[in-house]
C-alpha cells in the first residue's frame, strides 16, 4: 500500500492525488498587486513539485487589504489579467489531478508596513502609506498606524471585496478558495478578544466576535459553487490565557462547518506582538487535531513539518488529513519527490526531469539527502 502521504483523499467535489499541500507563502514582489516574472518562476517551481495543492500565497481583496507594496492583490482587473497569464503556465507543467488553490485576506490593522527585508516597519509619510482598518482603533504595536474601527458600511465593503476577489479567482480558473482568518490579520481582528475591544453587536461574547467573519464566509460560501472547494485557515490558539483559545475555535469551526466549508486549515498566533509560542516541529498539530475531532471535516496542519516520516506518522495516527509544507519546500523544490524515495512511493516527474527519476539514475541514493537535515529532527521540540 501506498503511504498515507501519497495517497488520494476526497475534498469536497475533487479527487486530491495526494496529502501534501504547498502553503501560501508571501513574497512581496508583486506590483500594485499584480503578479510578476518572479510569481511565474515561483508558482512553475510548485506545480513541478508533485503536490496535491498549490495554494497561492495570500491574496489581497483591496489595495488598502496588502501588508506591503509588494503584497499579491486580486482588487483591479490588472490583477486578474497577470494573475490569470502566471496560472496558465503553472499548470502546463502541473501533473494531472493537481489542484490550485488561492488564499483571500485582508491585512487589516498589520497593513502599510515596508517588506520584510526592507525592515517591516510601519510605511513613512513618504512611502506612499495607506490607512489601515480593524475592528477596534488599536494599533498592532506603538509603531504601527492606528486603524479606524469598521462601521457597518465598512464591513459591507470589504464582505463584497471578498465575493468580487472569490469571482476573480473563480474567472483565472482556481478550484480552491481559502479565506485567511487567522494571524491578527482584518478577520481575525475581529475574532480574538485581544485585537477587539468593542462594546457593540460585535464585540465581546463569542458569537459576537464571529458575527462579521460568519458573514464574509456565508457570503463568499454563496459565490463559490459547489463544483470547487471553499476553505478557511483559522486560528487554533492566540497561546495566551486572554486570548482566543482552543475551545473558541471549536465553536467557530462548528459554525464554519454548518455554512458549508469543506476544509480547515488550523495554524495559530500572529494576534499580537511579543506573545511567547511554541515552536517544535509539529506544534500545531494538536490545534488541527482539536479541530478535526469537533468537526469531522477534512484538516489541515502546517508547522515546521520537515522529515517525510513524520508527515507521514501524523496522517496515520489520524490526527490531521493533510500537510501544508512551507520552509521545507522553499528550501527544497523538489522535497515531494525526495520524501516518495524515502517512504517507497511513487511520484510523477515532468517529462524534461525524467532522467532524474532514481529508476533511471543510479546516482540518486548519493546526490539527494537523505536524511533531510537528520533523522533526529523530527523529535526536536515534539
Amino acid at each position: 500500500m501506498a503511504p498515507l502521504l501519497f495517497s488520494p483523499m476526497a475534498l469536497g467535489p475533487f479527487e486530491i492525488p495526494n496529502r501534501m499541500t504547498v502553503a501560501p507563502m508571501c513574497q512581496y514582489s508583486a506590483d500594485d498587486g499584480s503578479a510578476t516574472a518572479w510569481h511565474t518562476h515561483q508558482l512553475m517551481n510548485y506545480a513541478m513539485s508533485g503536490a496535491g495543492i498549490v495554494m497561492v500565497e495570500a491574496t489581497a481583496v483591496e489595495r488598502r487589504g496588502r501588508l506591503s507594496h509588494g503584497c499579491l492583490g486580486l482588487y483591479t482587473d490588472a490583477n486578474e489579467i497577470a494573475l490569470s497569464q502566471v496560472m496558465m503556465d503553472a499548470k502546463n507543467v502541473a501533473p494531472a489531478g493537481s489542484r490550485f488553490g488561492i488564499q483571500l485576506a485582508h491585512s487589516g490593522r498589520k497593513g502599510s508596513v515596508q517588506r520584510p527585508w526592507e525592515g517591516g516597519r510601519a510605511l513613512g509619510p513618504s512611502e506612499d502609506p495607506w490607512p489601515v482598518i480593524a475592528s477596534s482603533a488599536l494599533p498592532f504595536s506603538h509603531n504601527y498606524p492606528t486603524p479606524a474601527a469598521l462601521n457597518e458600511e465598512g464591513m459591507q465593503t470589504v464582505r463584497e471585496a471578498f465575493v468580487q476577489a472569490a469571482l476573480r479567482s473563480l474567472r483565472i480558473g482556481f478550484d480552491i478558495i481559502e479565506l485567511h482568518s487567522t494571524h491578527g490579520y482584518l478577520l481575525d481582528s475581529f475574532l480574538s478578544p485581544i485585537a477587539n475591544q468593542r462594546t457593540d453587536e460585535y464585540g465581546g461574547s463569542l458569537q459576537n466576535r464571529t458575527k462579521f467573519p460568519l458573514s464574509v464566509a456565508k457570503a463568499v460560501r454563496a459565490a463559490v459553487p459547489k463544483d470547487k472547494v471553499f476553505g478557511m485557515r483559522i486560528t487554533g490558539t492566540d497561546w495566551t490565557n486572554d486570548g482566543w483559545s482552543t475551545e473558541d475555535a471549536a465553536n467557530y469551526s462548528k459554525s464554519l462547518k454548518e455554512l458549508g466549508v469543506d476544509y480547515l486549515c488550523v495554524s495559530s498566533g500572529g494576534v499580537a506582538p511579543g506573545l511567547p509560542y511554541p515552536t517544535g516541529p509539529g506544534y500545531q498539530v494538536p490545534l488541527a487535531e482539536n479541530v478535526k475531532a469537533i468537526t469531522g471535516l477534512p484538516t489541515r496542519t502546517a508547522g515546521h513539518i520537515v522529515v517525510p516520516e513524520y508527515a507521514e506518522e501524523i496522517l496515520q495516527a489520524g490526527r490531521a488529513d493533510m500537510i501544508a509544507l512551507a520552509r521545507a519546500i522553499l528550501d527544497n523544490p523538489h522535497w515531494i519527490w525526495h520524501a516518495a524515495d524515502r517512504l517507497g512511493a511513487k511520484v510523477c516527474y515532468p517529462p524534461q526531469y525524467e532522467r532524474i527519476n532514481p529508476s533511471m539514475w543510479k546516482a540518486a541514493p548519493i546526490a539527494r539527502p537523505q536524511d533531510f537535515l537528520h533523522e533526529g529532527s523530527k523529535r526536536l521540540g515534539s
